[in-house]
Parts: structure tokens; sequence; C-alpha cells
């Protein structure tokens, strides 16, 4: 029987495969980048940027010869069609959950044999998790929390967003739209949140700053208890929005923070 050979030359046309790849010290194998790529420090600098949010430059990807193409989702369905026809070997994961992030790390770590450091990584999210969740469950209210991961039209959070609102100790108001795996089942309107009274707004517009004062020109929004307060937050989208580790540690917890927070108020 012939030995197991694993990729030694992989494209990530996301940010998330790359921080993955890092953490499990296989950085050397990726040879291409996805342009939003800014974690961990230091990964732009050691290979070329290939690809952006949904499309790619195709004829890059192919000369640096890559053994594994690795994206996400329908939204590169286009860009992976285009490299299947060019006899690329592609790798599209669609993890929309918590447990779908881990399941893609624990993947990750078997596609270049590291199972090992894979499972101690997703351990540790595990274990993470749970000290998160035990002190979003000792806090005096569970704050009710509009999360806006788009204005026009409005969309509410992402399946794993909600469920890191809920370990965190909030109540994401559209948590039984955040299943949808499609943008459109997860559009809301000014009504609808109005009529769920956030106790905070939190936002993050994937690939734009957020203006928070445009929350207080909607119609009748001055009334909600969030605007209120001021409490409009907004989490940097590489740190919520991507189905990776960042979303884990560093976007958990600054979840827990901000809801922490509004409990105490």
């Amino acid at each position: 029987m012939a030995p197991a050979t694993f990729p030694s030359r992989i494209v990530c046309l996301t940010e998330e495969p790359t921080e993955i790849l890092h953490l499990l010290g296989e950085a050397p194998r990726i040879v291409g980048i996805s342009a939003w790529t800014c974690r961990p420090a230091g990964a732009r600098e050691q290979a070329p940027i290939v690809s952006g949010f949904t499309g790619g430059n195709v004829k890059r990807i192919v000369e640096l010869k890559p053994d594994l193409v690795i994206g996400f989702s329908d939204i590169q369905a286009d860009l992976a069609a285009q490299l299947i026809r060019a006899n690329l070997q592609v790798l599209i994961t669609n993890q929309r959950s918590v447990a779908e992030i881990l399941e893609v790390i624990l993947l990750l770590g078997r596609i270049v044999s590291r199972e090992g450091r894979a499972q101690e990584l997703v351990e540790g999210y595990r274990a993470r998790l749970e000290a998160v969740r035990a002190q979003g469950a000792a806090l005096e209210k569970r704050p009710r929390v509009y999360f806006e991961e788009w204005p026009d039209p409005m969309i509410s959070a992402i399946r794993w967003v909600s469920e890191l609102i809920e370990v965190a100790g909030g109540q994401d108001i559209f948590s039984e739209r955040s299943h949808g795996k499609l943008a459109k089942e997860r559009f809301v309107s000014a009504d609808e949140v109005l009529a769920r009274t956030p106790d905070v707004i939190v936002a993050s517009w994937c690939g734009k700053p957020v203006d928070k004062g445009s929350f207080a020109a909607r119609a009748g929004w001055e009334q909600l208890p969030a605007l209120r307060e001021g409490r409009i937050h907004e989490i940097e989208s590489a740190l919520i929005l991507q189905p990776g580790p960042a979303a884990l540690t560093d976007g958990l917890d600054t979840l827990a923070r901000l809801i922490a927070e509004t409990a105490r108020c």
C-alpha cells in the first residue's frame, strides 16, 4: 500500500483556514491567501493575495500549483467551479454553527496530518466556551441583543454569532432566524426590532465601518432601550463574522464583555 500523502501547497480563499493552519503549525503549506486576511499577525506577508470576498484570480491561483484550495460556502461557488474546471482540488466548507466550526478545525487537522494538535485546539475552545457560558449564566439578567450584520437590507445574526450571544449570557432577539443559511432568511425590519425592544445593539457590517449615528435616524428607534442608554457597539467583522478561531476567542470575549456591561445597568 502506498504511503498517505498530504497537501503541501494550499490556497486559502478565506481567512479562517489560514488562521487554523497557522494554529496547527502548518503555515508553510499556505501559498495563497484572501485579501481579507488579518489574522494571525504577519500572515499577509507570508503568501500572495489571490482572492477577495467572492471572487479570485484564477490564473494566479493556477500558477501557484496548489494541491488543495480551501474556500467557504455558496458565496464562493462560482470561483470554486472555475477552479474545478481548471483541474484543481477544491474543498468548500459550509460551517454555520459553533459545532461546525470545531468540526472544520478537526477536518483540516486530518488533512494536514495534525489530528492531535487539532484535537487539542478543539478541546481548548470547548473549555473556553463552557467557562464563558458559566459566567453568562451568573449574570443577574439576560440582556436582549440585536446583532446587525448589514444595514440595508437589515440582516440579523448568523447562527454561530447567535449561539455565541447565548453562550455569553444574552438573548438574541432573532435567534429563530439564525439557522437560515441564506442571508435573505435573516432579513428583519425596523418595526420587528422595535417590537422586540433590544437592550443592546451590536453591529458588525461585513466589509465597512458601522455608522452608529444611523441607528438614531431610523423611525421610532429613539424609544429603544439600547438607544436611550447609548448601548450601540461595533465588533470588527474579522473578529466575529469569520467562522473560525477568531469568533471563538476575541469575538466571544467582546460579546461577553458587552453583554455583562449591559446586564449590570
